[in-house]
């Protein structure tokens, strides 16, 4: 009889050999040019059109922009080349670079900023890493996300990654190889957190991820238009409890829309708080680490340039709650208060929504929204929560990009210094919430 011990590691030893075999059957590599007959790499030198049975290809008609040369492409638009996958995290080795200046921003997914202006000299390579999150409305076999009717659509939500190249990119090779046990950032918020899939529109929690290493990974679970309860409601909340593993961290920060909620029991010192107390607790069982985020401000000022604070007892609510269950806090509410002022009234036009008629394909009329910011703006608030995670010494701080340099709200950047290209897919219509 074989002994109970030898069993169980020989079980072990199974499923260890299963789960291998399965990662490598995800791991792919494709190599932009010549073949050199690498093993398990899939070798690229046409347009090849992205679809479901190949499982790989450029996605949106860009491939009829890139130029091949013998080892790399290029492009003097926006490269989409999309990989079909299932929900996980993912590492993404890129080889930039080859035999001609270049400057590579890529984002994934839903415009999730991962490298920014990678820029190289002539005959200059570099290999970059970043971990991507790609995630299904799935929850268990009986439970899903509701997702709203017009978001169905965003890359977030398909059953493939999306790499977006830009600038002036150079590119020789990409590949993907699925990641366990990474450290996670769950994001719980409304529209000045989610990934907004199209432009103009942005928010920080697509532009953080950028200021962070490949062990560790963002899932952005924010909506547009969310409340604390609409955010339950929609599973949305489950589904983070249901991926969270100890020692995960969850940022919350909701309010814009809370604060439209009516009625007894209702308010910031109702529901709000109550609420806040729930996620918190919820999030802490699980072994999770929550840090409360207070609610971006509105751009409304009063004559004299000072900012008139537009939700009224909501940030102090989330204060308090901070307070009493101990919970750290990132004021996001004090933070934008003294960039927009710093800016002034004209000045900070430039990190919102704002352009006249025409500025974009099929714009007719003009955009004007001082609630939801622009590139710009979102990475603004990005390096704040950046430099608040630092100042209270968060772990996830050791996950952040080295040297980093520190960011000092009552002195923001200049929107003239900003030189991100846009991506080229664009939309008309505001996010939902205000």
């Amino acid at each position: 009889m074989i002994p109970l011990k030898h069993i169980f590691f020989l079980l072990l030893h199974i499923v260890f050999l299963f789960n291998t075999t399965a990662q490598n059957n995800l791991s792919q590599s494709f190599n932009f040019g010549i073949n050199t007959n690498e093993k398990n790499t899939t070798y690229i030198n046409n347009p090849i059109l992205y679809n479901d049975a190949l499982g790989y290809g450029f996605d949106f008609q860009s491939g009829q922009n890139i130029k091949f040369k013998k080892n790399f492409i290029t492009s003097k638009q926006s490269i989409y080349f999309s990989v079909k996958l299932p929900e996980g995290n993912y590492k993404i080795n890129v080889v930039l670079g080859g035999k001609k200046c270049s400057t590579t921003t890529i984002k994934a997914e839903s415009r999730r900023l991962m490298l920014k202006e990678i820029t190289l000299d002539k005959n200059n390579t570099t290999q970059q890493s970043f971990t991507v999150n790609i995630r299904s409305p799935k929850i268990n076999t009986t439970e899903y996300i509701k997702v709203k009717d017009r978001d169905k659509n965003q890359l977030n939500w398909d059953d493939k990654l999306t790499l977006e190249f830009s600038g002036t990119p150079v590119i020789q090779s990409v590949k993907i190889s699925p990641v366990s046990n990474v450290k996670t950032l769950f994001l719980a918020g409304d529209s000045t957190v989610t990934d907004q899939d199209l432009e103009p529109w942005a928010s920080w929690g697509q532009f953080i991820t950028n200021y962070f290493n490949s062990d560790i990974v963002v899932a952005n679970y924010a909506e547009s238009g969310a409340t604390l309860s609409s955010f339950k409601g929609t599973k949305r909340l489950d589904k983070i409890l249901t991926f969270m593993k100890p020692n995960d961290y969850v940022f919350i920060e909701f309010g814009h829309n809370d604060e439209k909620i009516k009625g007894e029991g209702n308010g910031a010192w109702g529901l709000y708080t109550n609420s806040l107390k729930e996620f918190i607790t919820k999030f802490r069982e699980k072994g999770g680490s929550p840090v409360l985020v207070t609610p971006t401000q509105r751009r409304a000022f009063n004559n004299d340039g000072t900012l008139k604070p537009t939700h009224g007892d909501f940030p102090d609510a989330m204060r308090k709650v901070a307070i009493d269950l101990q919970v750290p806090l990132i004021d996001i509410t004090e933070m934008t208060t003294y960039m927009y002022e710093s800016w002034g009234n004209d000045g900070s036009r430039n990190a919102f929504v704002q352009y006249p008629a025409n500025t974009f394909p099929g714009q007719a009329e003009k955009l004007e929204d001082n609630t939801h910011f622009n590139s710009f703006g979102a990475n603004e608030i990005a390096k704040g929560v950046v430099q608040s995670i630092k100042d209270l010494k968060l772990d996830i701080a050791q996950y952040l990009k080295p040297n980093l340099p520190n960011y000092n709200p009552k002195k923001p950047d200049n929107f003239s210094d900003w030189t991100l290209p846009m991506s080229t897919r664009f939309e008309n219509s505001k996010p939902d919430g205000n």
